[in-house]
């Protein structure tokens, strides 16, 4: 894990605080997921900012961060989803290319995305009631994947 505070952003920036942190997560394969919104929502907390926006990053082509109600009725909605829209067993120019069979991850996070942005208002994650920050590991093989988060406001 890593911490830091910039005290200088630039000019209009004075009052400016952030805080950074990584976590380390290891996940089964093709869909393997954890709620992170305790560690976001404590990155946040820790971090003091009132008003600002806390973006996170997962670092990696074959993950994804996305939010969803976490329940298994919208998880399992979503792996039917990601299957039908990029099926694990059809032919992709990457596996041809690299021949690591994993051509369909790459598609399904670039469809996803590796990044969130949500915005903080009085000290709280803006996220509706049963929404929850999801990351996902998309390859054929159990990963462990590095999340960034960073918090940026006053």
């Amino acid at each position: 894990m890593v911490e830091g505070t910039v005290h200088w952003l630039g000019p209009g920036w004075e009052d400016a605080m952030t805080l950074a942190r990584r976590w380390t997560f290891t996940l089964d394969a093709e869909f393997g997921h954890r709620n992170i919104s305790p560690e976001v929502k404590t990155l946040v907390a820790d971090s003091g900012v009132t008003t600002g926006i806390v973006s996170v990053q997962l670092t990696g082509s074959t993950g994804a961060l996305t939010t969803i109600e976490y329940e298994p009725g919208a998880l399992a909605d979503l792996r039917r989803a990601l299957d039908l829209l990029a099926p694990t067993t059809d032919e992709y120019e990457h596996n041809e290319a690299y021949h690591d069979g994993n051509g369909f991850s790459h598609v399904r996070s670039a469809v996803l995305k590796t990044s969130l942005a949500i915005p903080v208002i009085e000290g709280q994650l803006q996220i509706g009631t049963w929404q929850e920050v999801l990351l996902l590991n998309l390859d054929n093989r159990r990963r462990t994947r590095e999340v960034v988060g960073v918090v940026v406001g006053e």
